[in-house]
């Protein structure tokens, strides 16, 4: 009967350390519409109020494209993440990085040109 216990709480503490593993997965919100370049001129709701399109990148290069009821209910649940700078797959490296459910955590700053 312990035996069968404690096979019950290691299975516990697995699953629960991978949801906090994947709780913390840090990605980055960028445009990917086409022929159209972002450098942090405009917010992410203005660009998307012009028609663009962005998805989560992850820091291994997983893609998740935001559907227009995905944009909705994030804006519901987190309308600050629409505040931040836009960046198109092209600036990547100066995107805030975001956790999963869309906190910012780390902005980039864009590393001075040597010349």
């Amino acid at each position: 009967m312990k035996k069968s216990r404690l096979i019950v709480v290691m299975v516990g503490v697995l699953v629960l350390g991978a949801f906090v593993t994947g709780a913390l997965a840090q990605g980055k919100l960028l445009c990917i519409s086409p022929y159209k370049s972002h450098r942090g001129e405009s917010t992410v709701d203005q660009c998307l109020a012009k028609g663009d399109e962005f998805a989560i990148v992850d820091q291994y290069g997983v893609v998740h494209i935001l559907s227009k009821r995905e944009v909705e209910l994030t804006k519901a649940f987190n309308p600050q993440i629409f505040q931040q700078k836009a960046f198109s797959i092209k600036y990547q490296e100066l995107a805030p990085e975001v956790k999963l459910f869309g906190t910012t955590v780390k902005t980039s700053q864009p590393k001075p040109s040597s010349q």
